[in-house]
């Protein structure tokens, strides 16, 4: 039942995610958002990036893994309905983690501030849904 909720937590998660970073996109115009499609960073998973629909899959299938890694590790220390553990992991991680682009010939850019702004920010909002249902579906009261 556990591993069935954290799974659909990843499914909203990931839809919230890629519906606030298309939003911004499509507010700002800036690009921001394909990062979250794009795996030619990875080499072995740059031959199936022509594929329709890999992207998405790969963001929904990244989500997927992120949120029931970071419960179950984070359930090992009796820290698993604790806020601030996933928003140093999802924000903080996912700050760090739009460097990626210094490896990528398509946007964002890497030194592109408000890409970097809107990446954080949108992963902010991403760590808000996680814990949402986690602390108020999830925990026994």
């Amino acid at each position: 039942m556990r591993f069935l909720q954290l799974t659909l937590i990843s499914l909203i998660a990931s839809i919230g995610l890629a519906a606030s970073m298309y939003g911004i996109y499509q507010w700002t115009g800036n690009e921001a958002y394909r990062l979250l499609y794009n795996a030619d960073y990875i080499p072995i998973l740059r031959q199936f990036e022509h594929l329709k629909y890999f992207g998405f899959t790969f963001h929904i299938v990244f989500c997927f893994i992120s949120v029931i890694g970071v419960f179950y590790v984070l359930q090992f220390f009796g820290r698993q309905y604790a806020v601030l553990p996933y928003v140093i992991v999802y924000t903080g991680g996912s700050s760090v983690l739009y460097f990626l682009s210094y490896f990528t010939e398509g946007p964002p850019a890497a030194n592109d501030f408000y890409g970097w702004f809107y990446w954080t920010f949108s992963h902010l909002i991403y760590s808000g849904i996680v814990i949402f249902f986690i602390h108020f579906w999830m925990k026994k009261r």
